[in-house]
């Protein structure tokens, strides 16, 4: 499953994003995201990928039936600093327990 979005980001990143380095260090950045509150909790999680602008190349959920946490793995293109500043946004969602990239 992708989801792909033609608008712009709402998560804020850094104002030196778009200069000419940040673009060359953009690549692909997969993380895992580890959740608590079964399906509910990823959906929450595939909400904020979808209206945060930036195109998900990778989006895998896994959540079981007996066992308290989920896992979302998704694959953005990000620069670091951008990067930072997505887990730290994700961190604040109430479902999220952990953010961990790749």
């Amino acid at each position: 499953m992708s989801i792909t979005i033609d608008r712009p980001a709402t998560i804020a990143f850094p104002a030196t994003s778009g200069t000419p380095a940040d673009i060359a260090s953009r690549m692909p950045r997969r993380h895992t995201v580890v959740t608590d509150d079964g399906l509910a909790g990823a959906m929450l999680v595939a909400n904020a990928l979808q209206s945060c602008g930036r195109t998900v190349r990778e989006f895998a959920v896994d959540v079981r039936e007996g066992v308290p946490y989920g896992s979302v793995t998704c694959t953005l293109s990000m620069t670091p600093a951008e990067t930072e500043e997505f887990c730290d946004r994700l961190r604040t969602l109430p479902c999220v327990l952990a953010v961990d990239p790749y």
